[in-house]
């Protein structure tokens, strides 16, 4: 079995704001793959499902997002998943608006979200990083996180979302190189190369003239 938790503040205020992306992928996996319902469980939002014939609880913490690890805890205890057998997904303001990155341990470079989950569960889980993009100063990551998407990026958010909704299987099997290749191309698909052959040459004119004409 697998925890998958998407992270996100509570409350229709947030539901559009970059720190809720995690709020989002979880959304569009469960509907993907056929989830049961969303019901209040684990101080969150909790559904089941299966993914490639693996058991799977999505989870979307109500605990506002600096508290989140109190949610996955709870899950994990109730389920008896070990960390390595977590997947997280967040915001990552170190990664370019559209970007994704999966990564297994390491840090939680000043998320608070992570920092909780890491107080409660230790660092050893999966998780998916989505980038939102840096606003450039580090005094005003708060407020562009906090603050919603812009129009011009609502289709790149629906590619992506798409895309690991549509490839999650390759990460619930672990394959984590293969998901982020398909979510990658998905995102930045191949441009066509250019027809490098020379032009056709033109057919010869065919000759249209009467043989009997001048007699």
């Amino acid at each position: 079995m697998l925890l998958v938790a998407g992270l996100g503040n509570p409350g229709s205020g947030h539901s559009r704001n970059r720190h809720n992306i995690g709020f989002m992928a979880i959304d569009a996996i469960a509907r993907r793959h056929a989830f049961a319902r969303f019901r209040a469980r684990f101080h969150g939002s909790a559904a089941e499902g299966t993914i490639t014939g693996h058991k799977v609880v999505a989870l979307k913490p109500l605990t506002f997002m600096n508290d989140s690890g109190r949610s996955l805890a709870a899950a994990a205890a109730f389920y008896r998943v070990p960390p390595a057998d977590v997947i997280v997904l967040h915001d990552e303001i170190d990664l370019a608006s559209g970007r994704l990155r999966v990564k297994t341990g390491g840090g939680h470079a000043g998320h608070n979200g992570l920092r909780s989950i890491q107080a409660h569960l230790g660092a050893g889980f999966r998780r998916v990083r989505l980038g939102v993009g840096h606003p450039g100063d580090k005094d005003r990551v708060a407020g562009h996180v906090l603050k919603n998407f812009a129009k011009a990026d609502q289709a790149w958010l629906e590619t992506i979302f798409e895309a690991i909704a549509d490839s999650f299987g390759l990460l619930v099997e672990g394959d984590d190189a293969a998901f982020m290749s398909k979510v990658a191309l998905a995102v930045n698909p191949p441009r066509p190369k250019p027809d490098k052959r020379p032009p056709a040459e033109p057919s010869p004119e065919k000759d249209s003239s009467d043989p009997s004409d001048g007699l």
